[in-house]
């Protein structure tokens, strides 16, 4: 079997990285996308699938929670930072919010 050649950032390593709202918003939709997927009205409210997921280990996780843990942390911290920086905007208007 041949190997081939892959890139990984040193352990420990931290990367800052720039993001601007259309690579935000990608995002947003992704995890939306993942949401509606994934969440069923039986398992209980939104927020409670949320955390539940978020709350587990990342390896008892199937392959689509694993996608939708990792959107939620990103986008989390895209809107810590944001809000540190005094870029994070409130708006009402749910249709515009994914």
């Amino acid at each position: 079997m041949e190997s081939v050649k892959v890139q990984e950032i040193k352990d420990g390593a931290i990367i800052d990285i720039k993001v601007n709202k259309t690579f935000y918003m990608m995002c947003k939709a992704s995890l939306y996308t993942l949401f509606k997927e994934n969440y069923d009205i039986k398992n209980g409210n939104p927020e409670t699938f949320i955390k539940n997921i978020v709350s587990q280990p990342y390896d008892k996780l199937n392959e689509k929670e694993r996608l939708f843990h990792t959107f939620t942390l990103l986008i989390g911290e895209i809107e810590t930072q944001a809000k540190a920086q005094d870029l994070l905007l409130d708006k009402d208007n749910l249709e515009d919010a994914v």
